[in-house]
């Protein structure tokens, strides 16, 4: 249905996600790069080997695998909140620790392609879901973890936050 999705204004998303928003095109292109970011990430980690992927550049970072997954989980945890908010839900929707998610993610125990299995099903998911909101679901407004955001705001977000982290793996990982 929308294949434009207009930048969201700054009232539209709290200021923690600016470092997120500043990375994607503002020209109303959300579904293409959402569609670019994933073939993108899968050709960068396809060429990675196992000892690579499993690699942290300090002690208590996460792995590349590690990573991938709070990827994943942050993308199923704002595609959710998009969802509510597009459908004029007006629960105040919880925060999550992602520390504890991937402590208790048993990432190291799956496949890379497990990973990249899930990682390209959600995006695929998420371009779906972005592609049926009507332009007045995209511009309702919701709270999650006492932060008020647009519906476009979060796909947006979702799409930064990715580029965000593929570009740690680039600059910090495999430098």
């Amino acid at each position: 249905m929308n294949i434009h999705i207009e930048f969201p204004s700054q009232n539209e998303y709290p200021i923690y996600a600016e470092m997120y928003l500043k990375l994607v095109k503002k020209d109303g292109s959300l579904i293409s790069q959402l569609k670019s970011s994933l073939e993108k990430t899968k050709t960068l980690i396809n060429s990675l080997s196992n000892e690579e992927l499993d690699y942290k550049y300090e002690k208590n970072k996460w792995s590349i695998k590690e990573v991938l997954v709070h990827i994943i989980d942050d993308e199923r945890i704002y595609g959710y909140r998009a969802l509510s908010f597009a459908r004029n839900d007006k629960t105040n929707l919880p925060g999550f620790e992602q520390e504890d998610y991937n402590l208790y993610s048993d990432t190291s125990e799956r496949t890379i392609e497990n990973i990249m299995e899930e990682y390209e099903t959600l995006r695929l998911s998420t371009i779906s879901l972005f592609n049926g909101f009507s332009d007045k679901s995209l511009k309702r407004m919701g709270i999650a973890n006492g932060n008020q955001a647009s519906t476009r705001a979060l796909g947006y977000h979702i799409l930064g936050h990715d580029l965000h982290h593929i570009k740690i793996i680039e600059d910090l990982y495999l430098k």
